[in-house]
């Protein structure tokens, strides 16, 4: 049976626990219908769409993928310009921002760009296994 994301969130003296994770944890793409439009959220994953169509007046649209989906993430020509680096070399990337829902569809407006790409290394590294070049035999 599975547990509710309530109950991995501890309640604050001051406020009661909340039913998806707050920034700067993200919440995975399957989870996005929880948070009330206009909360604010951080999502995570690898870069899989950036566009920039000359008829968005500036705007580009990126696409993240995590383990359960994709996340629709919408970057202001304001917020490209400070997280310029970031929106164009970043392969994964973790975004801060209001959630927005329109007719089913569900985007993140960034307020805040951050490239974790660093961090795809800790996925490939297996400790204690053995280099990939010494693991191959040669004919």
């Amino acid at each position: 049976m599975p547990v509710p994301a309530s109950a991995h969130l501890p309640a604050l003296p001051d406020r009661p626990a909340q039913p998806w994770p707050r920034p700067p944890h993200a919440i995975v793409a399957a989870d996005l219908s929880v948070p009330p439009v206009g909360a604010r959220v951080a999502v995570a994953g690898l870069v899989i769409l950036r566009q920039r169509p000359g008829t968005a007046k500036g705007v580009i649209f990126l696409t993240l993928e995590d383990e359960t989906g994709t996340v629709n993430v919408i970057v202001w020509q304001n917020r490209y310009a400070q997280f310029r680096r970031a929106v164009v070399a970043g392969r994964l990337l973790r975004v801060t921002g209001r959630l927005q829902r329109d007719n089913g569809v569900v985007h993140v407006v960034a307020d805040q760009i951050e490239d974790i790409s660093a961090l795809l290394e800790q996925l490939v590294h297996i400790p204690d296994a053995p280099a990939l070049s010494s693991a191959r035999k040669s004919p």
